[in-house]
């Protein structure tokens, strides 16, 4: 999937616009832009439920794509390593 994501993003970067439907939240969390269709499937659905970056998405409470992508968007701190002397 990283070799995916490469090719697409070096496509954007070269000016070209790429839209992909997708439900993999470790692709929609590299987006630019996102638009969730929602709120559920099939008859359930059809509706725009919210549009924007990755972390507008998130904090949309009525987004279902929001709640699992938010803890994604939370970047862990670096674990810093204390050498030992010796």
């Amino acid at each position: 999937m990283r070799k995916l994501l490469e090719v697409l993003h070096a496509l954007v970067d070269q000016g070209n616009t790429v839209v992909v439907i997708e439900h993999n939240l470790e692709v929609i969390k590299t987006a630019d832009w996102i638009i969730d269709v929602g709120p559920e499937g099939g008859s359930g659905g059809g509706q725009i439920v919210a549009e924007g970056t990755p972390e507008d998405i998130a904090a949309c409470k009525a987004s279902y794509t929001g709640r699992f992508l938010a803890p994604l968007l939370v970047q862990k701190p670096e674990k810093k390593t204390v050498k030992k002397k010796k």
